[in-house]
């Protein structure tokens, strides 16, 4: 085995091992993902994408990738080295940005959960429970892609029956809806 066949070994099993120890401690959920309060910690949740792409687990995948695409040219071409090197630099390149990517594309999976109320005016539902006159009762609307169910009153003063079908017409004191007959 020459040098550059040993140094392509060495970063395939070391970036291979580390790259599979740091993968299954993130799927695992033992990942540490805590805020940055310390002095001299920083917060990488709002860094751009140079330095996510250079993550532990992004070098590790470079290392794995470099050292299994430099070997597998080096073993289809033998003493082709300079070749061998470019095809290990794309590799572990390439690598690196998908691992980039994908975790870029998980990040917008995630949801905040909030509803945002404000997107209840102008949907239609259902009243869940008998609006009084000139009182508060609930109804049953879609927010956000959501079933939910919040306080509204009718507008005029008029009681309102379960199952009545109304529309909101707009938001009162921040969080009680009022509702129209449809």
């Amino acid at each position: 085995m020459n040098k550059l066949q040993l140094v392509f070994t060495v970063c395939a099993l070391i970036g291979g091992t580390l790259f599979l120890i740091r993968l299954a401690i993130q799927l695992l959920g033992f990942d540490s993902d805590t805020p940055a309060d310390h002095p001299g910690e920083i917060d990488s949740s709002h860094t751009d994408a140079s330095f996510k792409m250079l993550s532990l687990l992004g070098i590790t995948a470079f290392l794995m990738m470099f050292g299994l695409g430099g070997r597998a040219m080096l073993e289809s071409r033998p003493g082709s080295a300079l070749p061998a090197l470019i095809v290990a630099l794309l590799a572990g390149g390439v690598s690196m940005w998908l691992m980039a990517f994908l975790f870029k594309l998980m990040k917008k999976m995630q949801s905040d959960g909030t509803s945002k109320i404000e997107k209840a005016v102008g949907q239609e539902g259902a009243v869940y429970l008998t609006i009084p006159a000139n009182d508060v009762g609930k109804v049953q609307i879609a927010v956000n892609g959501r079933l939910s169910v919040l306080d509204a009153r009718a507008t005029g003063g008029k009681a309102l029956q379960t199952g009545a079908r109304v529309k909101v017409v707009r938001i009162a004191n921040g969080n009680i809806l009022e509702v129209e007959s449809v």
